[in-house]
C-alpha cells in the first residue's frame, strides 16, 4: 500500500518546497483564523513555483461557496479541505464550478458524533477523502493533540481504504507517526504543528523525519503482511 502525506500550515515558498523535497504528496495552506493563516495573495505567489504533480490544498473553516471558489481560482489550488457543517449541496456546488479535477476533503472531529458524520459524508459522491482530526474549544485544527487512535481504529478507520479515503490528522509528529500508521492503517496522514520550529514556520529536520518515519511504517506493515 502507499501512503498519501500532506504537510499543512505552510506560510512561505521555502517551507512548501521543504515539504516537497522531503517527499510529501501535498502541501496545505490555511485560509482561516490560525497562527498559520495566509492570504490568497500570498499563496498565489507561492503556487506557481511548486511542481505541478504536488497537490496544493486550501484549508477553509465555515467559508462560503463563493469564498472557496474565488480562492481556488486565484491561487491555482488543486484541492480543498472543508471544515464546516455544510451538506452535499456545498460540495456539489464546488464540483459544478471547479470541475472533476478538484480534490475535495471533508473533516470530522473525533468524538461521539464522528461515526454518524463520517457515514453521511461517505454517501456524498463529490467527496474524495475524509480527514479525521482532533479539536479544542478554540481550534478546529493544528491543535497538536492526538485523538484516541485505538478507539478510532475500530470505528472510523475500520474500512480506511474504502471510499472515501480516510486521512489521519491531529497530534502527530516524527516520534509518533509510525504508531499512528500502524494503529489506524490510514490512506493518508496530515501534519502541521508537529513539524514546526514555531507556529507557521517549519523545522526541516522534523519535516523530513515525519515523512521518512511514516513511509517506513508502511513498508514495515507490508513486510509483515
Amino acid at each position: 500500500m502507499s501512503l498519501w502525506i500532506k504537510i499543512c500550515g505552510n506560510t512561505s515558498l521555502e517551507d512548501a518546497r521543504l515539504a516537497i523535497e522531503a517527499g510529501a504528496d501535498a502541501v496545505g495552506f490555511v485560509f482561516a483564523p490560525s497562527p498559520r493563516k495566509v492570504t490568497a495573495a500570498q499563496v498565489a505567489a507561492i503556487v506557481p513555483h511548486l511542481p505541478a504533480a504536488v497537490e496544493k490544498i486550501g484549508v477553509f473553516v465555515d467559508a462560503s461557496l463563493g469564498e472557496v471558489y474565488s480562492t481556488v481560482r486565484c491561487c491555482g489550488l488543486s484541492g480543498v479541505q472543508i471544515h464546516s457543517e455544510t451538506g452535499p449541496s456545498f460540495t456539489a456546488g464546488l464540483r459544478r464550478r471547479l470541475g472533476a479535477h478538484l480534490k475535495i476533503l471533508r473533516v470530522v472531529h473525533f468524538g461521539a458524533e464522528a461515526v454518524a458524520q463520517a457515514a453521511e459524508i461517505a454517501g456524498d459522491p463529490n467527496v474524495d477523502g475524509l480527514l479525521v482530526d482532533s479539536r479544542t474549544a478554540t481550534a478546529v485544527g493544528g491543535t497538536g493533540i492526538a485523538f484516541d487512535w485505538a478507539a478510532a481504529r475500530s470505528s472510523l478507520f475500520q474500512s480506511a481504504h474504502e471510499r472515501p479515503n480516510r486521512i489521519a490528522a491531529g497530534g502527530m509528529n516524527p516520534g509518533n507517526v509510525a504508531e499512528a500508521v500502524a494503529t489506524l492503517n490510514p490512506w493518508g496522514v496530515d501534519v502541521a504543528s508537529g513539524v514546526e520550529a514555531a507556529p507557521g514556520r517549519k523545522n526541516p529536520v522534523k519535516v523530513l523525519e515525519f515523512v521518512l518515519n511514516a513511509r517506513a511504517a508502511v513498508n514495515q506493515a507490508v513486510r509483515k503482511a
